[in-house]
Formats: C-alpha cells, sequence, structure tokens
C-alpha cells in the first residue's frame, strides 16, 4: 500500500443513533474504494465492522471500529462508532482522532436519541458535524419531517447539499446543488447517469444553491467581497468556504445516501476529499504542559494511543494516530507515560480484522501495532522523552454492581480478564473494595455490564455472579464521650494487664486544643504532651493525643493504643464502616510492672474507643453525588418527581441547547440502577453525570434501618 502524505489524509468517525445504517455505510464505503469486493450484510454477521463475537451476538456495534477506504488518491480512514450511550467511551475516544463527524441520520425517524447525544458530544469536543440523510429508498422515509427535525435542533448551520428526488422504495434519483447536477442510479445501485436538473427541479435547487453559497461565503471574508461583488460563487470557491466553515465549525453540511443500494454513497466520497479538512488543517494536540503540537510531518516523530483491543490468536493491538513527524517500520519510541522503550517492529492500516503492513505512515494518519510491552489506550510514544499529550477525558462510571466468579478460586481468572475489558473499554472500571469486601465493577448502564458479564461467561470462561453493591458508608460522632476499658487475662505464666482511660470529641479543621471537658458529669482537666494527626486513607482525620501525666502509662504502650483505635476505626462500631473525623485523648491508665505488654494496651484502647463512641452521639455518613441530569423539556416533571423520590436536593434547573439541565446532590445508596429508570422515564432521549461531592448524615430512620440490618448481619455469621 502507497504512503500517503498528511495532506492526503482524511479521518472521519460515523456517529449516529443505533439503527442509522452507520455500519451498512461502512461497508459501502469499502466497496467504492475497492477495499472489498463485495458488501457484507449485518443481518448476515459478516460486516468487515461489526466482526467480533459479542456484536455479531447482540446485531449491533459494541465497540469502535478502524476502517480505511482509498478513493481519488486520498485515504480517509473511518471509525465506526457504537449508537447506544452505554457504549459513549467508543465515542469519546473517536472524537479524539477524527476530523470530522459523520452524522447518520435515519430518514423515517429524524433526530432521535443518539443523534441528541453523539452531537452534544462533538460540541464538546468542537468537532464539525456532517449530517448524512441515510436509507432513503426505505417505505417510510420522511426527507421531509427529518429535515425539519434537524433544522430545529441544530439551527443554521444546517447546510442542505443535497435533494433526494423520490425518498421511499422507488428512490434512485440526488440532486446536487453545490455541482447543480442531477445523479440517477441504476435499479440496484452503481454508477449514476449524470445530468443537468430538470426544469420541474429548478427553482428549488436554484433556491438552495444561493443559501449555499452565502453559507460558504459567510466563514471567509476573500469569499464574501467576492459574493458582494458577483453575487455568486463559483464551485471551486464554495468548496473552498465550506472547508473554512467546517474548520471553524460554523456550517454542517447535509447529504442524502441509501447505503443499502450503494446509492450517493459515491458522490459522498467525493465530497469527503475534495471538501474535509485534512489533519494539518484541523484543531492541534495540547500536552500536558499545554503545550500546542500541530499535525505535520516535520515535527518530532509522536504517535497518540487511542484504542486498544486483544484478539485471542494475535494478543494486543494498539491503534494510533501519528501526530506529528513520520512513523517507519522498526522505529524506537519513548513511551512517555510508562518512560519505557518500545520498538514498533510490524505497522498496519487496518479495517476490522484485516490488517494491511505497511513502511511508513505520515502526519495524521491512523494505524495499528502489536506486541507492545508497556503501552495501553491514552499513552503517547514519541522520540521526544519530554513530550506527553493530554488524556482522552472518559466520562465517570452511572452504573455500579458488585461482582464474584461462580468458582472459588477464580478470583486470579476474574482480574486478568476484568483488566483487559477495562483497557479495551476504559468506561470500564474495576476496583476490589477492602471496606466493602467486594469487587465493585462500574460502568456507563446496566446493558454495559451487562455484556461485560456476557464476555466473561462466553469468552474469557469465567462464570460470574452480580450481587447488590455495598454502600460504603462512614460513621462519626456529634458529642464528648469519656470510656475507660480494663483489659486483664490470667491462664498461668505471664497475664495480661492495660487499663486505658480516654475521652473522644468531633474533629473539625482549625478547631483548637481543648484543656477541660465536662464528662459523665465531672470536669477532666486534660494537658497534651503530644499530639499526633492521621491523615485517613478513606478521608477525615483522626487526631490522636497523649495526655499522660504522672506516668500511669508508659510511653511505648502508646502507639499499642492508636493501633488499638485505628483497628476499631477501619471497622466502626455502628455498621463495620470507616470512622473518620474524631479526636481522642488518652489522660489516664494502670499497668502492671510484669504483665503489661503492647498486645493488653492495644486491646484496652480498642475496646475503650468502641464503649465511648457509642456514646458519643454517634452518626452514620452516607456519599452523595453531583448529579446532573440533561433532559427533553416535556419529561422534565417526571424526571424532578423522581429525583424527589431518591431523597435529592435539587440545586437548579437552567436550559442547555434545547434540553432542560436538573443539577442536584443525590445519596449513592438511592442512585442503583438510576441509568434503567431514567432511560425508562424519557424513551432514552435523557443523559446524566455523577460525581462524588460529599458525606452527610443519614436520616434517623435510614440510621435505624441499617443498624438493623448490621445487627442482622452479625447475627448470621
Amino acid at each position: 500500500m502507497k504512503t500517503y502524505q498528511t495532506d492526503q489524509v482524511k479521518n472521519i468517525v460515523l456517529l449516529g443513533n443505533s439503527g442509522s445504517g452507520k455500519t451498512t455505510l461502512a461497508e459501502a464505503m469499502l466497496l467504492e474504494g475497492g477495499i472489498i469486493s463485495r458488501k457484507g450484510d449485518v443481518d448476515q454477521k459478516n460486516t468487515v465492522s461489526d466482526f467480533r463475537e459479542i456484536e455479531q451476538e447482540n446485531e449491533r456495534s459494541i465497540y469502535s471500529s478502524v476502517l480505511y477506504t482509498e478513493f481519488a488518491d486520498k485515504k480517509i480512514n473511518i471509525l465506526d462508532a457504537p449508537g447506544a450511550d452505554d457504549f459513549i467511551g467508543a465515542v469519546i475516544s473517536s472524537l479524539r482522532v477524527a476530523d470530522v463527524a459523520l452524522m447518520v441520520i435515519n430518514v423515517q425517524n429524524g433526530v432521535e436519541v443518539g443523534t441528541e447525544i453523539h452531537q452534544r458530544y462533538t460540541d464538546q469536543h468542537n468537532i464539525p458535524v456532517v449530517y448524512v440523510i441515510n436509507q432513503c429508498d426505505h417505505d417510510k422515509a420522511n426527507f421531509e419531517k427529518t429535515l425539519e427535525s434537524l433544522k430545529d435542533r441544530f439551527g443554521s448551520k444546517v447546510a442542505q447539499i443535497q435533494i433526494p428526488v423520490n425518498a421511499g422504495p422507488v428512490f434512485d434519483t440526488i440532486i446536487d446543488v453545490l455541482q447543480m447536477k442531477m445523479y440517477k442510479y441504476p435499479k440496484d445501485g452503481g454508477k449514476p447517469a449524470v445530468s443537468d436538473i430538470p426544469e420541474e427541479y429548478k427553482a428549488q435547487a436554484d433556491e438552495l444553491h444561493g443559501e449555499l453559497v452565502e453559507k460558504a461565503a459567510e466563514n471567509d471574508e476573500s469569499l464574501m467581497e467576492l459574493f458582494f461583488e458577483n453575487d455568486s460563487l463559483s464551485e471551486d470557491e464554495m468548496r473552498k468556504g465550506i472547508t473554512t466553515g467546517l474548520i471553524e465549525n460554523g456550517i454542517s453540511p447535509l447529504m442524502c445516501v441509501s447505503a443499502n443500494t450503494n446509492m450517493g454513497v459515491g458522490r459522498l466520497l467525493e465530497f469527503i476529499t475534495n471538501v474535509f479538512p485534512s489533519p494539518c488543517d484541523a484543531m492541534g494536540e495540547k500536552t500536558i504542559d499545554d503545550k500546542d503540537i500541530k499535525c505535520n510531518s516535520s515535527g518530532d516523530s509522536t504517535v497518540f494511543v487511542f484504542k486498544t483491543e486483544y484478539e485471542s490468536h494475535i494478543g494486543e493491538i494498539n491503534f494510533f494516530k501519528v501526530i506529528s513527524g513520520e512513523i517507519t517500520e522498526g522505529i524506537d519510541l519513548t513511551n512517555n507515560n510508562s518512560r519505557t522503550k518500545e520498538r514498533l517492529s510490524q505497522l498496519y492500516v487496518v479495517a476490522g480484522k484485516t490488517r494491511n503492513k505497511v513502511g511508513k505512515l505520515s502526519a495524521g494518519d491512523i494505524g495499528g501495532a502489536v506486541k507492545l510491552k508497556n503501552t495501553k489506550t491514552n499513552h503517547t510514544l514519541s522520540t521526544n522523552s519530554n513530550l506527553q499529550l493530554v488524556d482522552i477525558n472518559f466520562p465517570e462510571p452511572k452504573f455500579r454492581t458488585a461482582i464474584k466468579p461462580l468458582t472459588e478460586g477464580d478470583e486470579e481468572k476474574l482480574g486478568e480478564a476484568l483488566t483487559r475489558l477495562h483497557e479495551a473499554d476504559p468506561t470500564i472500571q474495576v476496583e476490589y473494595s477492602k471496606e466493602l469486601k467486594q469487587i465493585i465493577l462500574s460502568g456507563q448502564g446496566e446493558h454495559h455490564l451487562n455484556l461485560v458479564k456476557w464476555q466473561l461467561d462466553n469468552i474469557y470462561k469465567v462464570g460470574t455472579n452480580f450481587l447488590p453493591p455495598r454502600i460504603p458508608y462512614r460513621e462519626t460522632i456529634t458529642r464528648v464521650a469519656q470510656a475507660d476499658y480494663r483489659h486483664k487475662k490470667q491462664s498461668g505464666g505471664a497475664g495480661q494487664f492495660g487499663e486505658v482511660y480516654m475521652i473522644i470529641e468531633p474533629y473539625t479543621e482549625g478547631s483548637a486544643d481543648p484543656k477541660m471537658f465536662k464528662a459523665n458529669g465531672k470536669d477532666i482537666k486534660i494537658s497534651v504532651r503530644n499530639k499526633e494527626e492521621v491523615s485517613l486513607d478513606w478521608g477525615g482525620k483522626l487526631i490522636f493525643y497523649n495526655c499522660i501525666v504522672g506516668g500511669s502509662i508508659d510511653a511505648r504502650f502508646l502507639p499499642a493504643i492508636l493501633k488499638g483505635i485505628m483497628e476499631k476505626m477501619e471497622e466502626g462500631p455502628l455498621t463495620g464502616s470507616y470512622a473518620r473525623d474524631i479526636r481522642v485523648f488518652v489522660y489516664d491508665g494502670k499497668m502492671h510492672p510484669v504483665d503489661s505488654n503492647e498486645i493488653s494496651f492495644k486491646l484496652a484502647g480498642r475496646n475503650a474507643f468502641r464503649e465511648a463512641f457509642k456514646n458519643a452521639g454517634p452518626k452514620i455518613m452516607e456519599p452523595v453525588y453531583d448529579v446532573e441530569v440533561l433532559v427533553p423539556g416535556d419529561r422534565m416533571g417526571d424526571v424532578m418527581s423522581d429525583l424527589q423520590g431518591r431523597r435529592a436536593i435539587v440545586l437548579g434547573m437552567n436550559s442547555e441547547k434545547g434540553f432542560e439541565k436538573i443539577s442536584a446532590k443525590v445519596p449513592l445508596a438511592e442512585m442503583n440502577k438510576y441509568s434503567t429508570a431514567l432511560s425508562s422515564l424519557t424513551n432514552g432521549r435523557a443523559m446524566y453525570s455523577m460525581k462524588f461531592s460529599e458525606y452527610t448524615q443519614v436520616p434517623p430512620d435510614i440510621q435505624e434501618q441499617l443498624l438493623r440490618t448490621y445487627e442482622a448481619e452479625q447475627e448470621e455469621e
């Protein structure tokens, strides 16, 4: 395969709702470019994109597929992204390396849920969008309604370039108002007959041509001057204006195709090669130290890994974009994330599971490499060891569950499989919670995690069960309490003896050290001799004070007392959850010249702390998350009612790009399966994000319920 220079490369991502025909369009583009000789079919499970077993089993795209086609001496890299929001990670990683998004629209349905969701992400990443109205041959095709829904939703940027003359079962003709030509296709698709526009369509075409000329001129001052002078622009001038508009994200052209019958696809490829910006025209990259890196072949040889996959017979495959310089077979690069050397011994261009070796890739191109040792998604490899690009920012998880293997002893096998699944899809997150004593699996939705389970069961052969995830509660106190405890054990030989007196109180940042307490009706004066501040791994602090006077407890036993307190902090007295934000004052005690030892004082400290804790107005704290919901206005009431039923505190509401945004604080305990509930309430039209905010006290009735549940569990054990 020839080496394409940067200005000969186009990078596009196919977006759109599930069922819009992205995969079928990708097949048609590969067929037009001669990469395949026969077009596959989604129903026949033989497409280039959806080649993975899980995708064929579920009859939908789960991962993004890296493809390419060649057309008019240009290479078009195509990323076919999944349509469902559960797999949004693949969309985001694809947007990172694409220069233009083709938003595929099902002409039967117009703007759908996936269209709206994907459009928001293109806005966030500042990626220009070209709308491709697909399935124009369907018997329920409604082009006018689809066009209206696009203009209502996305406004004046929509620029109609084509008209489907007879959308429906007899569709075979497209009028192109950029070229002012009519394309008529044979019955089963193929090469069209190109002719002048018939008189009956001339007025409509002239009107749309005039609108397109104005939109093209708006993006370039020199073109605007030409437009004012001549009242029109040539076809080449219009192309230039549209290219500038795409670079500045000021125009969204609209094309028409039937990918199934391969009508309009060749013209779409012409438009891509003639009009779409090349990587050197598009936005550059940012380094972690906020420097701009432009895409050009004269810079340091640098690649960014945006995707990682595993194949059973090959192993790990890393997909990358060449950010600058040139990459040749056998080049040595530094992985600036892992600080290791990597040799790219073989380079590939990829079309699904087909890999073709190449000797060189230029800046802007996309390729793949195998058998890299320490390279993963988001890694930068470069000849410049100081150059590291900003990571892809994947969304926070929205759905969590606990997972355990069916067979005892499969924990290691499960861990390895989950690590591979996370590397292929970073929105899958896994952690073993020592606190909850569970493996917590998190993702973008219930369906997302159900497909993780399918892969574990069927591909990795690790049977698993999903369990309700426990909530990481915290325990703390609200008032001062005093307790003392004597540990005494005598069973022949050396005994055990330790006695500890302590006072505990809530800790607040910046509070002064006290000198007097009132506890159990008595005034207790203390004198602080030493103070130790412990920042807890799970958040909050423990402040430990040595207030021993007169040598009632030897200083060498103080660390043992602190250790006993920490053990109880790790397994709180109320529900076994971590305790936090407490000050402990050890002010008196007794020891025995023979029987006192570290274990004695550890146990005495632990039990004195437990008793004091129970008398200090103990409270259970729960994790609360900041939640943002984007919802269509007509479903606002239903979503608000549901949030209120989840103990949400609504902080505000405002409009954002045609949607209502609700900001709220919601306890994590109430967010279980929220993604499923929200989808049901809004027919999948809403989306949300959540991020940890703080710990707050649970209401008294919920605390009582949690205490009863914990006591019942302890009795069972």
